[in-house]
Formats: C-alpha cells, sequence, structure tokens
C-alpha cells in the first residue's frame, strides 16, 4: 500500500497552522505539502513550501476554488484549521470530502455541541456531566452572584472573555454584546487544564491531559498529567458526542471536581506540544481517514513539561 498523500492545510498562517505544518514536514505520509491562507502576512510561507493565498469562505466561489485547487493539485488529504472555515463546512454539511480530496474534520455533532458555548454547558448537563450554569446575556438582568465569566457564545480563545465582579460592568458589557453568554465561574486559576482527545472510528479513545498556565491567552507552560477522574470525563465526553477525530476540552478542577468549560471541536494551540510527547492525534486522524490503521500509542509524558516559544523569519 502507497503510504504517501499529498496535504493542503487551510488557514495554515496561525499558530495552529503553523504547528500542523511542522508536524507534516517531518512524516514520512507526506509526499507534498501545500498550504494557504487569507493573508500573507505570517510566517506560513517559512514552513508549507508551496504557500498561496486562498478565498475567504464568505466567498460564493469558496468550494469551487477549493475543488479547482484539489484537481490541479492532486490533494488527497485537506486539513482546515481557521474555525470560520469550520464553522462553514459544518453548517453547509460539507464534512466529507471536498473534490476527491477528504477532510480531516471532528465529527459533526462535536462540531455542533463545541461551536456553541451555550449547546457545550447544555449537552454536559444533559448527560449528567460536570457543567458551569451557562445563560444568553440577554436572558440576565440582576447577577446572583459575583465574579461570572462573560463571553461570546461562539468564539474562540480568550480574547472575548471577561471575568465580571459587579453589576455596573455586567450591564455595560451586556449593552455592547447582547450575543454574549453568561456562565459560572469557576475558581482554581492554578488548576487549569487542557487535553487532547483522539476517538477512532473503531472507538478507541485516546487522551493527553496538560495543567498549564496561560501566557497572552495561550497554553505557554504546562506539565502531562495522569488524573483518572479527568479520564474518565474525557472518555464519556468523547463517546456521548459521537466523536471521531480530535478535539481539545478546557476544564478547571474544583471543589465539585472536574468541570468543563470548552470543547473545541478542532486542533489546538498545543497539536505541536501534544506530538512531541507521542500524542501524535493529527497522524492518527489522517490514519483513521484513509483506514491505514491507527499506529498504537503507550503514555510515557507524564511528568514532562512545555514551554511555548517563537521563531523569528526575515525574507
Amino acid at each position: 500500500m502507497n503510504k504517501k498523500v499529498n496535504v493542503l492545510v487551510t488557514g495554515c498562517g496561525g499558530d495552529i497552522g503553523q504547528s500542523i505544518g511542522k508536524i507534516l514536514n517531518e512524516s514520512a505520509y507526506v509526499n507534498n505539502l501545500s498550504g494557504c491562507d487569507i493573508s500573507d502576512k505570517n510566517a506560513a510561507r517559512f514552513i508549507f513550501s508551496d504557500f498561496f493565498i486562498g478565498l475567504k469562505c464568505t466567498d460564493p466561489a469558496y468550494l469551487a476554488n477549493l475543488e479547482r485547487i484539489v484537481a490541479e493539485k492532486d490533494i488527497d488529504i485537506i486539513i482546515p484549521i481557521a474555525e470560520p472555515e469550520l464553522r462553514f463546512l459544518s453548517q453547509k454539511g460539507v464534512v466529507d470530502t471536498i473534490g476527491k480530496a477528504k477532510l480531516i474534520l471532528a465529527s459533526p455533532e462535536a462540531m455542533e455541541v463545541g461551536f456553541d458555548k451555550l449547546k457545550t454547558a447544555q449537552f454536559l448537563e444533559v448527560h449528567n456531566l460536570p457543567f458551569p450554569v451557562t445563560q444568553l446575556i440577554n436572558t440576565v438582568d440582576q447577577v446572583s452572584a459575583f465574579p461570572v465569566i462573560l463571553k461570546s457564545r461562539t468564539g474562540s480563545g480568550s480574547a472575548t472573555v471577561s471575568v465580571v465582579k459587579e453589576q455596573e460592568e455586567f450591564e455595560f458589557l451586556k449593552k455592547h454584546n447582547p450575543d454574549f453568554i453568561v456562565q459560572e465561574y469557576l475558581p482554581g486559576d492554578n488548576e487549569e487544564y487542557t487535553c487532547g482527545v483522539f476517538r477512532s472510528k473503531s472507538g478507541e479513545v485516546r487522551n493527553i491531559i496538560l495543567k498549564r498556565t496561560l501566557t497572552g491567552g495561550y497554553s505557554g507552560y504546562g506539565e502531562v498529567i495522569k488524573n483518572n477522574e479527568i479520564e474518565s470525563l474525557l472518555n464519556a465526553i468523547a463517546a456521548d458526542i459521537n466523536l471521531i477525530g480530535s478535539i481539545n476540552v478546557q476544564l478547571r478542577l474544583t471543589a465539585k471536581g472536574a468541570v468543563v468549560f470548552e470543547i473545541n471541536p478542532r486542533f489546538s494551540s498545543t497539536v505541536l506540544f501534544r506530538h512531541m510527547f507521542g500524542f501524535a492525534d493529527l497522524l492518527w486522524c489522517i490514519e483513521d481517514t484513509l483506514d491505514w490503521g491507527v499506529a498504537p500509542y503507550q503514555e510515557t509524558a507524564v511528568g514532562k513539561k512545555f514551554y511555548k516559544g517563537f521563531n523569528e523569519y526575515i525574507s
């Protein structure tokens, strides 16, 4: 069997796309690696030897353009990275192929739940899993107990997340962000975890748990840990959400146990760290999608630490 593929990574200009490019550049599976982004003002051109400008997913020609690229470059696998693209593909039901190229995506239910922060909390509650109390901001006039978290219902990252400590601040943010949600504040700044979860088509679940410290909104430092409570929770989420593929789960350990506050149905900014620790979920997704058989995994990284760094490029 020829285990060589031509891969296209879309939305490759951000930190996640660049990390995925670095992994694929070292993979024996990759024949030709292409990457596109809506901007060339990023370092992707130094990672993807075949880098080019793509169309925004809001462009009416977006899908047709991808089909043309797949045919011209003989692409076998497309890995979309940017959340706007992932949301677009999910909403359009384009979750298997574009042209002849197979898509590497989390399963549809995972995307539906994860891309809506209110649905995430409701999903956890329905399945009797620990959840943060979450409401639409326009249904709340008076906050009963501060602090609370205010964040976009559909956004990602920490840029739109606020810890609100008083009513006046709440009312100001509510006025300017009518589509936000209000979420229970989970204490435990030193007990925050970001977890990679992979589930194969056969139902095998693998996870890695990273206790992290945020630096400028990113996981800047962390340590691989073993925690049976968190592992059981991750396994339950993977089964209940009918996961096939890889997702990122963020949680805190609180007095009432491990409580999830985000399910990100995509590869996360720790994908390269995970890969370096032997948790090769990107490659497992390719293997599973192409029915190559998922390579075995042995947990060996507990206690190891990661540190977020930066590369500089000039041209």
